[in-house]
C-alpha cells in the first residue's frame, strides 16, 4: 500500500510538472479582483517569471520527464492585430479557424482536427487520450458553485458570472438578479469569463449559448480559449502556430460544442470572446468538459466525491434498451414484477410500465396502488432514468431480505411508467445530455404538451360553486370529462388519452410525476382561481395533506431543502422547504395533477428531480443517491389516513359508494370491491359512508402518527324504499310512484264533483 501511494504522489507530482505556463494573450492583463482569496496549490511548481520584454513571450518549461526530448520551443506569435483595433461584432470567415479546423454545427457535437498543432502547452496524451469524452464539469449541474465563476466585467448582478451557465432561464422580469446570461460590462476585445476546476483537469471542449431572453438578441459569434494554473499567467489554445479561434454561436438557444484539438492539463479556463452578433452584446451561457485528475491529497475533493453502493445499470437508455432492461428486472423478480403497456404514442412506440407486486396482475383487496410517472416532457430525461433505477433496486432488494422493501411489495401495489413521451425522448436522445438545448423533445411529435394537456376541471367546478341557485349540488369530486373533449377532433395527445383510462381502470390513491429543470415538489391546485393573474395560491380543500406529502419528498431528497444550496434558475423554494403550491408558482389549466383530483381518488405531485433535465451519464449515481430515499418515503405515504370496507348486510363490497370527511369538502369514493383509502393527516375525523339505495353511516376515525392506515369499516343497509323496488322487481311488478298516484285521486274528485 505504501508503494503506491508513493507511485501516486509521483504521478501527481509529475502531471503538475508538464502544466501549461506562459503569458496569455490578449485580455491577459485583466486579472480578477477575486483572485487573491482563491484556493491555492501547495503541489503547484513555482514556474519562472519571464523578464519585462516588449512582447510576451513562454518561458521554457521546468524540467521533467521527457523534457530533454522536446528540444527548443518556437517563439509565441504576436497577438493578432484586431486586439487593438476596435471592436467587431460580425466576424469575417476568414478569421476563424481554417475549413476543417473548427467546424462545428448547432446543437451539434464537433471535433477540430487532430491535425491542429499539439504545442508545448499542454501535456502530451496520445491519439487514442485525445479522443476519450469528458464529462461536464457541473455548471448546468451546479456543482461549480458560483464562486468558481469569475468575468472580467458585467453590466449588473444579475448578468453577473454566476449566471453564464448552460441552459439558464431568465426570470418574468429579466432586469432583477435572475437574468439568463453572464453579460459583459463593455464590449470589446478584453472581456473574458473564467471557471475555476479548484483541481488539475483536462480540458477536453467548450459548450456556449446566447443569452436567454424574450426581448434581447444577444450572443458570442467567436472566441479564444486559455488555460492557466495560477488564473495570472495564461496560455491560449493553438492551431498549429496562431492563436485558435472558435466558431461560437449562430441564435441564442441551440447550444454549440467546440473541442479543443489536443486537451490541456490546467486548473483554470478562460473563454475570451473575439465578435458577437450585431447590434447585441457580449453575453453567454456555457459548460466545460474536463476530466478531473487524481489528487489523492487533496481531502476537500476526496470528502466531496458522491459515491454509491448500489449495483445498478448507471447510463441513459434509448427505448430499445429501456424495454430490455424492463425484461431483465421481469426475468430476475418474475412473482413480483410484470410488463404491460397501457397504449401508444403517436409514432406507435408502446407505453410501458412495469407492476411491483406480491401478486401482480390482480387487485387484492385493502391493498393501495401507486403509480409514478416520468417524461411526461421528453428532454427531462433524469426522472426516466430514476424510474429504471427504481425498479432495479426494488426487485435487488427484494431478493436481498431487505425488510423495508420486502412489506412496501407486499402491501403495496406499484406501478412504474418511465417513459409517457417515447417520441419526445427520442428526438433528445440524439442530441445528447448538453446539446438539446432547454426544450428539444419536451412536446409529443404532434407538439403537445402533456403536462396540460388533460380536461381543465377546475374552471368546470369553480364557476358551478360560484353560480347563484344552483339547481342541484355540485359534485366536489368525480366531475365528469366534457364530451368535447372526448370527441376525436379535441386537440388531445394520444398518450394523454391512454394516461386517462389508465387512471380510470385502476383505483390509484396517491402518484407522482417526476419533472426537471428544477428542485421542488409541487401540489395543487396548479390552476389560479382568480381571472387574469398568472400566479396565485390556490389550495385545494386536502391542502394540509398535500402540503405533508410534497414535505415528505423534500425533507428526504439530498438538496431539496438545504439552505445553502443555489438557486437552480430563478425561483427561491426554501421559504416552503423545497415544496410550492403550483397555482402560487406558475398557473396551468389542464394539469395532470389537477385532473386526478378532481376526476379520480388520487392525489398527485409533480416532483422536479434536478436543475439539469438531461444530465450526464457520470452525474445519474450522485442523482440516485439524492433521490433514493425520497422515492422509497413518499411511496410509503400512501399508507397514511384510512382505510377501509364499506359493505351491505350480507357482506357484500359496495362499489362507488362515497366516503365524506367532516370539514373537508372533497370526498371519495370506493372501487369495484368496496375497499378505499383516504390520505389524512394525524387527528380525529368524521366519516361518513353513503350509498344510492342504502342509509349512510357515520363514524369517528382516529389516524395516529404511526406508519399504517388506520382500519375504518363500514356496513350499510338498504334503504326502505330500496328494499321495496327489490321486491317487486323480484316478482315482476313495478313499484308505485304515490306522487302520480295523489295526482290521479285528484283528478278524480275534481270530475265527481263536477
Amino acid at each position: 500500500m505504501a508503494r503506491r501511494g508513493a507511485a501516486a504522489l509521483a504521478l501527481a507530482l509529475a502531471l503538475l510538472a508538464v502544466t501549461p505556463a506562459g503569458v496569455g494573450a490578449q485580455g491577459a492583463a485583466v486579472e480578477d479582483p477575486d483572485d487573491n482569496v482563491q484556493e491555492t496549490w501547495s503541489l503547484e511548481p513555482s514556474y519562472a517569471r519571464p523578464e519585462p520584454e516588449p512582447e510576451p513571450f513562454s518561458p521554457p518549461l521546468p524540467a521533467g520527464p521527457g523534457a530533454g526530448e522536446r528540444g527548443p520551443r518556437p517563439p509565441q506569435p504576436r497577438p493578432p492585430k484586431k486586439a487593438t483595433t476596435k471592436p467587431k461584432k460580425a466576424p469575417k470567415r476568414e478569421k476563424l479557424a481554417p475549413p476543417g479546423k473548427n467546424i462545428n454545427r448547432k446543437g451539434v457535437r464537433t471535433k477540430s482536427s487532430e491535425k491542429a498543432a499539439s504545442d508545448d502547452h499542454g501535456v502530451p496524451l496520445t491519439r487514442d487520450t485525445a479522443r476519450e469524452g469528458c464529462p461536464p464539469l457541473g455548471l448546468e449541474t451546479l456543482k461549480i458553485t458560483d464562486f468558481q465563476l469569475h468575468a472580467s466585467t458585467s453590466k449588473r448582478y444579475g448578468l453577473g458570472a454566476h449566471r453564464g451557465r448552460l441552459n439558464i432561464q431568465a426570470g418574468i422580469n429579466e432586469n432583477d438578479f435572475y437574468d439568463g446570461a453572464w453579460c459583459a460590462g463593455r464590449n470589446d476585445l478584453h472581456q473574458w469569463i473564467e471557471v475555476d476546476a479548484r483541481r488539475l483537469t483536462k480540458f477536453t471542449g467548450v459548450i456556449t449559448q446566447g443569452r436567454n431572453s424574450l426581448w434581447l438578441s444577444d450572443w458570442v459569434t467567436s472566441y479564444k480559449v486559455m488555460v492557466s494554473n495560477d488564473s495570472h499567467t495564461w496560455v491560449t489554445v493553438k492551431n498549429g502556430s496562431g492563436d485558435m479561434i472558435f466558431e461560437g454561436n449562430s441564435e441564442k438557444e441551440i447550444p454549440v460544442l467546440n473541442e479543443l484539438p489536443v486537451p490541456m492539463v490546467a486548473r483554470y479556463i478562460r473563454i475570451n470572446p473575439q465578435s458577437w452578433f450585431d447590434n447585441g452584446s457580449i453575453c453567454m451561457r456555457m459548460e466545460i468538459l474536463g476530466c478531473p485528475l487524481p489528487d489523492p491529497n487533496n481531502y476537500y475533493h476526496r470528502r466531496n466525491e458522491m459515491t454509491t453502493t448500489d449495483d445498478l445499470d448507471f447510463k441513459h437508455h434509448n427505448y430499445k434498451e429501456m424495454r430490455q432492461l424492463m425484461k431483465v428486472v421481469n426475468e430476475m423478480c418474475p412473482n413480483i414484477t410484470r410488463i404491460y403497456n397501457i397504449g401508444k404514442s403517436h409514432q406507435g412506440l408502446k407505453l410501458y410500465a412495469v407492476e411491483i407486486s406480491d401478486h401482480p396482475g390482480e387487485h387484492e383487496v385493502g391493498e393501495p396502488e401507486f403509480h409514478y410517472i416520468a417524461g411526461a416532457h421528453g428532454n427531462e430525461v433524469l426522472g426516466r432514468e430514476l424510474m429504471l433505477l427504481l425498479m432495479q433496486f426494488l426487485c435487488q432488494e427484494y431478493l436481498a431480505g431487505n425488510l423495508r422493501i420486502i412489506r412496501l411489495v407486499e402491501e403495496t401495489r406499484i406501478h412504474i411508467l418511465p417513459s409517457l413521451n417515447p417520441d419526445g425522448y427520442e428526438k433528445a436522445y440524439e442530441g445528447g445530455s448538453e446539446l438539446g438545448g432547454w426544450s428539444l423533445g419536451r412536446w409529443t411529435h404532434d407538439g403537445i404538451d402533456i403536462n396540460n394537456n388533460f380536461p381543465d376541471l377546475n374552471t368546470l367546478l369553480w364557476e358551478a360553486e360560484d353560480r347563484q341557485n344552483i339547481p342541484r349540488k355540485v359534485p366536489n369530486h368525480y366531475i365528469a370529462i366534457p364530451e368535447w373533449f372526448l370527441s376525436e377532433n379535441a386537440t388531445v395527445a394520444v398518450e394523454t388519452r391512454a394516461v386517462i383510462a389508465w387512471m380510470e381502470k385502476i383505483p390509484f390513491v396517491l402518484g407522482g410525476n417526476l419533472q426537471g429543470g428544477e428542485l421542488v415538489v409541487a401540489y395543487p391546485y396548479d390552476m389560479v382561481r382568480s381571472l387574469w393573474k398568472t400566479q396565485e395560491h390556490t389550495p385545494t380543500p386536502d391542502d394540509h395533506v398535500f402540503r405533508w406529502l410534497a414535505y415528505s419528498y423534500a425533507s428526504t431528497h439530498r438538496l431539496m431543502t438545504d439552505a445553502r444550496r443555489r438557486v437552480c434558475h430563478t425561483e427561491d423554494f426554501q421559504k416552503e422547504d423545497g415544496t410550492v403550491n403550483g397555482a402560487s408558482w406558475h398557473t396551468v389549466a389542464g394539469s395532470l395533477n389537477d385532473f386526478s383530483y378532481l376526476h379520480t381518488n388520487c392525489f398527485e405531485l409533480s416532483i422536479y428531480v434536478g436543475c439539469d433535465k438531461y444530465p450526464h451519464e457520470s452525474e445519474l449515481p450522485e442523482e440516485w443517491e439524492n433521490n433514493r430515499e425520497s422515492l422509497i418515503v413518499f411511496m410509503e405515504q400512501v399508507h397514511r389516513g384510512i382505510k377501509g370496507l364499506v359493505r351491505d348486510l350480507h357482506g357484500k363490497g359496495i362499489p362507488n359508494a362515497v366516503i365524506s370527511v367532516e370539514g373537508v369538502n372533497h370526498d371519495i369514493r370506493t372501487a369495484s370491491d368496496g375497499d378505499y383509502w383516504r390520505l389524512l393527516n394525524p387527528g380525529e375525523y368524521v366519516v361518513t359512508a353513503k350509498a344510492d339505495g342504502f342509509t349512510s353511516s357515520t363514524k369517528n376515525c382516529m389516524v395516529g402518527y404511526d406508519m399504517g392506515a388506520t382500519q375504518c369499516d363500514f356496513t350499510l343497509s338498504k334503504t326502505n324504499l330500496a328494499r321495496i323496488r327489490e321486491i317487486m322487481e323480484k316478482f315482476g311488478k313495478q313499484p308505485v310512484s304515490l306522487p302520480a298516484r295523489r295526482l290521479k285521486l285528484r283528478g278524480r274528485k275534481r270530475r265527481q264533483r263536477g
